[in-house]
Parts: C-alpha cells; structure tokens; sequence
C-alpha cells in the first residue's frame, strides 16, 4: 500500500504521524529515506513523541544507534547508518538483535544495509526544503 502527503508543514505533520502510527501496529521497522537535510530525524523526534518516549531525542550520527525508554516502558531504537562503510559493520553491530526485537525501528540512511532489511518494514520518503515537504509512505 501507499499514502502520499504533497506540501506538508512542520504544523501539519501530526496527520502523518498518525498515519505512521497506525502501520506501527503491523509491523515495527521504519525506513527514512530522503536528502540530507529533508527533516527525517525531525520526523523521527515527532514519532518518538507520539509513541511516548520519556528520553531527549537525537540523530545518533555518531553512536549510530539511539536506545529511547517511553512511558509504558517499551524500547525504540532510532538508528543513523549514514557513516556505514559497509553492511558488515552492521552485522557488528548486532543489527539482528534490534531488528527482530519486536520493537519498534526508526532507521534513517537504510540504503547503507539495504540487503539486512526486514520485508515487511514501512518505507517513509521525504523530500523537499525549506518550509514544506512531499511525503509517501509505502507499506
């Protein structure tokens, strides 16, 4: 399935949250596809609220994976795989044990490990400057 958003603003994304949401039901991984600079960890940071995460949120560029509590005391993995040379780090990482958690996973830069994605994840892109973006999201 898919849902396009055309134009939206900052003020506007809680539809798309919702809509994010509601897919969140079915299966736990997001991808966030988009330019750098689209607003992917802004999104993201609106999806971390909306699930009830207690935790300050951020792009984790540099730790690659952020670890986030929310009120009902489950986990969301926010992940940054930008600097990635290659999907072997991944494995590293331990990808497979947040993937296959059951917990929701918010991925931005998902190209990086393009072979490592789950089939069922949601793909969210971005695109746009300035004050609005285009929005789809495939499911």
């Amino acid at each position: 399935m898919e849902k396009q958003f055309d134009q939206v603003t900052l003020s506007q994304m809680d539809e798309v949250v919702q809509n994010v949401l509601e897919i969140l039901k079915t299966t736990k991984v997001v991808l966030f596809f988009g330019h750098m600079g689209a607003g992917k960890t802004t999104f993201i940071n609106l999806v971390c609220k909306a699930l009830g995460v207690v935790d300050d949120t951020s792009s984790p560029t540099f730790s690659i994976v952020n670890e986030y509590a929310t009120q009902q005391n489950e986990t969301v993995y926010h992940f940054d795989f930008y600097r990635l040379k290659s999907e072997m780090e991944a494995y590293d990482l331990g990808y497979e044990d947040y993937l296959y958690s059951g917990n929701v996973c918010l991925i931005e830069w998902p190209e990086k490990i393009a072979s490592l994605i789950p089939e069922d994840a949601i793909e969210f892109h971005i695109n746009g400057m300035g004050d609005k973006r285009d929005i789809k999201i495939v499911w």
